[in-house]
This record gives structure tokens, C-alpha cells and sequence, in this order.
């Protein structure tokens, strides 16, 4: 498919055969994408080549209905807009697409954005985008033709609506899901501070936890969507401590041989919790719960895992958690001071942890303890 710089030196339409290319190739990019501002770029873009604009901005309803938002818009930064503001306001409260094909003579428009970005606008088209239910979820807009007579026409209306019934359904879903993974996490983050204030830690232990993971992970490697599902995961890695005793979880000493082989079972006790869910989130809480505890050179517990047998999941959540709790007071001990721990991480490399993640750890750092220092305990 060309390129959107090519289509712009071309400044001509899509013929049939370059229309159904973009369209499916749009669709099979789209059907690999689970985030939300990525499915809207490709929906810009999928409308922006239908009908050779220069911009497209899929605009999405709040749940009250009282704003209009874009995360992503070609051109221009997020924002947010009263739904009844400018043509896409008008385009919600008629029920009805619009064409304006020259804007500074047309009421309806708005010219703010322009003021605020040097732009210029000349021509419009905007169309509702429509749910499962036929209500109006957000606006399909297009800004500039970019043919020699710069004006839209009912054929780019029609292609369009091409695009707006599609984006339509894919949209509707896109956010369901998301509306689903929020409140896991929202559940997840709960089970685990509950687990944590149990032994007397605070619940920005684990938010400590799950940002360094993130941080982490992004630094060793890993793709942003598996970072973010770290993120999301590793707040229940202890949550198998629900059933470890109070006079074992919340001693103000070392434990002795006897007391720590039962605090040892916590791991496989929250991996049996999370084991049987089918949920992807919560499936991988299940591998930071049950390998978290797992050493590089094979001596961590409950299953002795070495090396790259031990899930990357549980490699980087294990540095998280020592990172944290080192750094901060327990029941038990106090905090060490940074240089000690940075120490420790160097004699532990290969050891303890994956080397790998050890370089990972001091090329992040910076955002690491930027991490520490903005969710300090006691701070919320």
C-alpha cells in the first residue's frame, strides 16, 4: 500500500483496486491490535486514504454523552471537546452527515483549533459513527481534500461510511474490552494491597512493583503490550500470603527454618488461586505469583527453575520485588540505603537474577527511582 507521503505527492484518488487494498490491508492491521489509540490511528489513516484528506480524527462520545475525545488526530495533540462543539457537534445533534467545503463561511465551524495551531482549514466532511445498538458512539471527520479542486463530494461521503460502519463495530468491542481489563486491574490492584496489608506493607508496594516491572520489562525487551500486561499482572504476586499465618507473616524477626518453609508456600498457594482462570491478565498473575521467588542459578523456590526456564515474567518481577523490598521498612528490618542495594544486585548477577535483567536494571534506573520516589509510602 502506498505510503501516506506518496498519497500526498500524488494529490489524486484511489481507484477501485487501491481502495479494496487499503481497506483490507486496514483491517487485517486492525484485527492484531487490542489498544485503543492504535485501532483510532488506524482508523484515521483508513479514512484519510479512502478519500485523499489530509486529516481524519475519529472522535469517541464520553459516557455521559457531554464530550467529545480523540486521543490520537492527525495533526494535533489529544483532546477533548463539548459534543455539541463545532461540526462534529452538529453532526451528533442533527443524526445526519455534513460536507462544508468552505469552512470560514460556514457557521457551524469552529475555528479555535486553527487559532491554537496555525492550520487552516478549507473543507469538511464529518459522519456519525454508530454502535450494535444504532446509537451515535463518536464522529468520523476529514479535513482538506487534497485534489486540485479541493472540494468532498457524496462519493467521498459514500466511502466514508465504508469506513465509519466497520470503525462502528470495531470500536464498540475495542472499548468493552478495555472497560473488562480495567476493572480486572482495578480487582487485581485490590487483592493485592489486601495481601500486602496483611504483613503491614503498604499498597504502594505493590504499585512500586508493578511500575518497576513495566519499567523493566520495556528495558530488557520486551514489546510494549507485554510490559503493559506485566504491569497489570505482577501486583498479585504475593497474594498467596492470605493464607500464611499472622504470627509468621507479621513477626518482627527473622524467621527460623520451620516458620520460613511455611512462608515459602505463599507461591504455590496464589498460583493455585490464579491458575484455573482463563482470563489473559489474570493468567499471567498466576506465572509472577508461582516463579517470582525462582533464582537465575536454580536455587529460588517452590520449583527450583534455573535459568531461562523461569518465565521472563517471573525473572522481572523477582528484581522488582527485592528492588522494593530492599529499599523499603519492614516488620523485620529497616530499609537499606541505595548504594548497598546496587551493590547487592552486581554480586547477585547470574545468581539470583537473570544478567540480563541486572543491565536492564541499571540502564533504567533513573526512571526506577523516579518511580520510588513518586508512590513513597504514605503518599497516595
Amino acid at each position: 500500500m502506498r505510503s501516506h507521503d506518496d498519497r500526498q505527492k500524488e494529490r489524486r484518488e484511489l481507484n477501485p483496486q487501491e481502495m479494496l487494498e487499503t481497506i483490507f490491508e486496514t483491517i487485517a492491521s486492525i484485527s492484531k491490535e487490542k489498544e485503543i489509540d492504535r485501532i483510532l490511528m488506524l482508523m484515521a489513516d483508513l479514512g484519510r486514504e479512502l478519500i485523499c484528506a489530509d486529516r481524519c480524527t475519529i472522535w469517541l462520545l464520553s459516557d455521559d454523552k457531554a464530550t467529545l475525545w480523540t486521543k490520537v488526530a492527525h495533526g494535533i495533540s489529544a483532546i477533548t471537546i463539548p459534543s455539541d462543539s463545532g461540526v462534529v457537534g452538529h453532526a451528533i445533534a442533527d443524526n445526519a452527515p455534513i460536507i462544508i467545503n468552505d469552512a470560514y463561511a460556514d457557521e457551524r465551524f469552529n475555528p479555535s483549533v486553527d487559532l491554537q495551531t496555525g492550520y487552516v482549514t478549507r473543507s469538511i466532511i464529518a459522519l456519525p459513527i454508530y454502535g450494535g445498538e444504532g446509537e451515535i458512539i463518536g464522529v468520523y471527520q476529514a479535513i482538506n481534500k487534497m485534489t486540485d479542486e479541493a472540494v468532498f463530494s457524496d462519493d467521498d461521503l459514500k466511502r466514508l461510511k465504508l469506513a465509519a460502519i466497520y470503525s462502528g463495530a470495531t470500536l464498540e468491542t475495542a472499548i468493552t474490552n478495555k472497560e473488562i481489563e480495567d476493572t480486572q486491574k482495578d480487582v487485581i490492584f485490590t487483592m493485592g494491597e489486601a495481601g500486602e496489608m496483611r504483613s503491614k506493607e503498604t499498597g504502594n508496594h505493590v504499585k512500586r512493583v508493578a511500575e518497576y516491572s513495566y519499567i523493566l520489562a520495556l528495558s530488557c525487551g520486551l514489546s510494549k503490550a507485554d510490559a503493559e500486561l506485566l504491569r497489570m499482572a505482577s501486583p498479585m504476586h504475593d497474594i498467596g500470603k492470605i493464607a500464611i499465618p499472622d504470627a509468621i507473616l507479621k513477626k518482627p524477626a527473622k524467621l527460623d527454618e520451620a516458620e520460613f518453609e511455611i512462608m515459602k508456600t505463599h507461591a504455590e498457594t496464589g498460583y493455585q488461586i490464579l491458575k484455573n482462570s482463563h482470563r489473559r491478565i489474570l493468567k499471567a498473575a498466576a506465572i509472577v505469583a508461582y516463579e517470582h521467588h525462582e533464582k537465575y542459578n536454580g536455587r529460588g523456590y517452590p520449583q527450583g527453575l534455573r535459568g531461562e526456564d523461569i518465565h521472563i515474567f517471573g525473572r522481572i518481577t523477582a528484581l522488582a520485588d527485592v528492588f522494593d523490598a530492599l529499599g523499603s521498612d519492614r516488620v523485620y528490618k529497616k530499609a537499606w540505603e541505595l548504594e548497598k542495594i546496587l551493590a547487592l544486585f552486581k554480586e547477585e548477577k547470574g545468581a539470583h537474577f537473570d544478567p540480563a535483567l541486572v543491565d536492564a536494571f541499571f540502564r533504567a534506573l533513573d526512571d526506577l527511582l523516579d518511580i520510588r520516589n513518586r508512590f513513597v509510602d504514605g503518599a497516595h
